[in-house]
């Protein structure tokens, strides 16, 4: 008999039923249009001091490379996505800059699941999901964003 997962911990069936389902599925689509001004104060506010990510008179004036990871889609989770019974923590982000996002440019964020896997440490075992967020204007790729959204798992009773 298989462990439900509000009650238990996941089994490895309930992890490669998940990602069947909901792998590299856009759940979200989500438009942004940023003015250079927003831009420089978002870098500042990091303290980012190169010019071309702080002066918008730059000539290669672009957001700051962890821009991106500000972004957040309408929707935080697919339908449907289960509910890992245990403690959700944020497990960390990473960007990949492609080409530069400049001012002005209406942007496309595409979100989907990325990756859904296990690892075991010392407190137990724990679900790992990784929710990417693709930035496009138009066709071209810019950056991605992921976010790992952790859930360690509640002991048996």
């Amino acid at each position: 008999m298989r462990k439900q997962d509000n009650e238990h911990n996941i089994d490895e069936a309930d992890i490669r039923e998940a990602r069947a389902k909901f792998l590299n599925h856009v759940f979200d689509e989500k438009t942004f249009t940023f003015t250079a001004e927003q831009f420089a104060d978002y870098a500042i506010a990091c303290g980012e001091t190169a010019s071309c990510y702080t002066d918008p008179k730059h000539p290669d004036f672009q957001a700051s490379p962890g821009f991106p990871c500000s972004l957040h889609p309408s929707q935080r989770m697919p339908d449907g996505y289960p509910r890992f019974n245990g403690l959700g923590m944020d497990a960390g982000k990473a960007i990949t800059v492609y080409q530069p996002i400049r001012p002005g440019v209406t942007l496309t964020g595409r979100t989907h699941i990325h990756d859904i896997y296990t690892k075991s440490g010392r407190s137990g075992r724990m679900v790992f999901s990784l929710i990417r967020m693709d930035i496009y204007d138009g066709e071209n790729l810019l950056s991605s964003a992921d976010t790992s959204i952790v859930i360690r798992e509640r002991p048996a009773a």
